[in-house]
């Protein structure tokens, strides 16, 4: 039922794809020398920040933005974007909220399609109980935007892990709590399997890449592909035409496409609470310059998963090399199958909980903030409590699978 719900979707999105002009958007340095009225794709790297702003000045905690500099890549490395021949550094941009030093730090990182600021619902509550540091992958929202010249699944989570390593260590941080969203949640298990001695605990929140097809087995799927939507679907895959390039194609009429997802989304079709008017609005004006872009690490997609979001390298085969206390959240409404780390749980040697939150669905943290808050501090319940955290019950309407 979950992977027909999914692929459904990819289905309908490869529908609007075929009907959607593929211009592509030129590069932002020489979009800013026009006026944003002669501008086909109107938005540049400065529009995300200023966006980014607007939408971060709905929280009350005080934040520092800054672009780190994770220079040119590390040396010997096999990633294409550091053996660039230019040496030109690179920027994750990244936003830090006011904390009490004594607080333990929670690095939060984004989904595909999405960035930082999708987090907004959530920054105040949970700024009161960590030391909160939230970042635009390199490729995505604020961050640079390098050429993504990636030609395999290794060297496509080299580029994610690699460069968060480098943030990291220009951050001078040694010890944090790593919270992935989605994608994000691949990217934070796959450094977590890299960098262990770096992670206090792992909070992956309706993480992709858990299972393979091999794992998910669809005659419905099977059958699909022999249909001629099927092979359409199948190919703009393999093509790595991703939904960006939608609102790229449709040009000044990307920011109303953009306006509906997130109107249909996070108020029509809502899983639970509603954004009011000015967070509908501000949260679209984000999405749209972050999305319109020039394309970076969007580009990933067909490396890490194959059509059908199934893992090319899935997480599942890992789990015996787990090193990391970890926590998993879903929404109940997830399409993400939590049943993916319930089989990866089984062959785990550290502690591993799965927390279902209800009246939510893929972005549980916009869906129910309260019910995501309480499974994040539940989660990390010992760096927070003096008390005995292995007798402090799951919170209320909170469910462990």
């Amino acid at each position: 039922m979950t992977l027909r719900r999914s692929t459904s979707s990819v289905v309908r999105m490869a529908e609007e794809m075929s009907r959607a002009t593929s211009v592509e958007a030129p590069d932002p340095a020489s979009r800013s020398r026009w006026p944003g009225f002669f501008r086909w794709v109107p938005t540049s790297t400065s529009h995300i920040i200023a966006a980014e702003k607007r939408l971060l000045s709905l929280i009350k905690t005080g934040y520092v933005q800054e672009q780190v500099n994770i220079g040119s890549g590390p040396p010997g490395s096999k990633v294409r974007w550091f053996r660039s021949s230019c040496d030109e550094p690179r920027f994750i941009n990244t936003v830090t909220f006011d904390g009490s030093e004594k607080s333990p730090t929670l690095v939060m990182v984004h989904g595909y399609g999405a960035s930082q600021g999708f987090f907004f619902r959530n920054f105040d509550a949970l700024a009161r109980h960590f030391r909160i540091i939230a970042i635009d992958q390199l490729g995505w929202g604020g961050s640079s935007r390098p050429d993504f010249t990636c030609k395999s699944t290794e060297e496509t989570e080299a580029w994610f892990i690699d460069s968060l390593e480098e943030w990291r260590k220009a951050k001078k941080l040694d010890k944090f709590i790593l919270l992935g969203h989605s994608f994000g949640g691949y990217v934070a298990a796959k450094y977590a399997l890299k960098h262990p001695d770096h992670i206090q605990h792992l909070i992956l929140v309706g993480p992709g890449g858990f299972t393979s097809e091999t794992e998910h087995r669809s005659e419905w799927l099977t059958k699909f592909r022999a249909t001629w939507k099927g092979a359409i679907v199948n190919h703009l895959w393999e093509s790595n035409f991703t939904p960006q390039k939608i609102v790229r194609g449709l040009g000044p009429w990307g920011p109303d496409l953009v306006n509906r997802y997130v109107t249909a989304r996070f108020g029509s079709h809502s899983t639970g609470a509603t954004l009011t008017e000015e967070e509908s609005k501000l949260l679209t004006d984000y999405a749209y310059h972050t999305l319109a872009a020039k394309a970076s690490g969007e580009l990933c997609l067909k490396y890490i998963f194959s059509f059908g979001a199934f893992a090319r390298q899935p997480l599942l085969h890992c789990a015996p090399e787990w090193k990391v206390p970890t926590t998993f959240i879903y929404g109940y409404q997830d399409w993400m199958n939590y049943q993916g780390a319930q089989a990866a749980r089984l062959n785990m040697k550290v502690p591993c909980e799965i927390i279902r939150v209800p009246q939510a669905g893929h972005f549980v943290f916009i869906d129910n903030p309260s019910g995501f808050h309480s499974a994040v501090i539940h989660a990390c319940r010992q760096y927070l409590s003096p008390e005995d955290h292995e007798s402090i019950p799951l919170p209320e309407a909170l469910t462990s699978a």
